[in-house]
């Protein structure tokens, strides 16, 4: 294990690590289903509202931009399924009361980290309507318009590129910013600097394996919005708990002389 003075020592993964934290999470929805499922259908109805309620307004191209940005708030939406996963973990059986109502989560760290994610978001949208603007002289007011100029035309293409490569940039900042930064933050009283550390150490030390997992994550996410978020009732929760295992997977306990230097 990698460590570092005053943080938590970092554990090498192997390449496969992924799916096994998906298989488990998968065993840990079976032992919590109706407080895990009743949470992605939460999320589910507020994501097909918001995007309904875009579309009659006139501004349905704003909940794809909101859709392809869901990644940048994911881990912050997931406080509930992480502490799911510490209860499991514990031997416990986790209630929606208790996944939505979390002390430990209202601090200023956790504060920090969400806006952190807000100004990365921010970012992400500023780069993509620079490439879109780069890209063609043209405004695309409506959905269908937007689409037929990014799939038919050698601009949209040209566009579609550079913003997957820029926009994939950012967000795998984000994700390497969070992976392990947010359920840290809900388990161990912690400050937002040492998480994010720690978050950045995982994914170095672990770089196949990580980026395996984010490519995992992201397939997960686009077909959930393929099937008009319906299916973010099950992957939600799923890959909610499954961070929580990456994250006890990657990260161990601190030394007693170390923690004791910290507290």
């Amino acid at each position: 294990m990698a460590s570092t003075l005053g943080l938590p020592p970092i554990r090498t993964v192997r390449w496969s690590a992924p799916f096994g934290w998906l298989y488990a999470a998968f065993a840990d929805l079976g032992r919590a289903p109706v407080a895990a499922l009743a949470y992605g259908l939460g999320m589910t109805v507020a994501s097909i509202g918001l995007c309904l309620a875009l579309y009659l307004s006139g501004m349905a191209i704003w909940a794809l931009f909101l859709t392809l940005g869901f990644v940048f708030v994911a881990p912050m939406l997931a406080m509930g399924l992480y502490e799911a996963g510490r209860q499991i973990e514990a031997g416990q059986k986790p209630r929606l009361r208790s996944m939505l109502i979390l002390p430990s989560a209202f601090r200023q760290d956790t504060a920090y980290l969400g806006l952190a994610l807000l100004l990365l978001y921010l970012m992400w949208a500023q780069f993509a309507q620079i490439v879109y603007g780069l890209s063609t002289y043209q405004s695309h007011r409506t959905l269908a318009d937007f689409s037929h100029f990014a799939l038919a035309t050698g601009e949209g293409h040209s566009m579609l590129i550079t913003g997957t490569i820029v926009g994939g940039a950012v967000a795998f900042f984000s994700f390497t910013l969070t992976v392990v930064s947010a359920p840290m933050l809900l388990d161990r009283q912690t400050n937002v600097f040492a998480a994010v550390a720690t978050s950045f150490r995982a994914v170095s030390t672990n770089l196949g394996p990580m980026l395996l997992w984010a490519a995992l994550i992201v397939t997960l996410l686009l077909i959930t919005a393929a099937t008009g978020f319906l299916a973010m009732i099950v992957t939600f929760p799923w890959l909610g708990l499954a961070s929580w295992r990456a994250y006890r997977a990657l990260v161990g306990d601190l030394e007693p002389a170390a923690a004791g230097a910290m507290a």
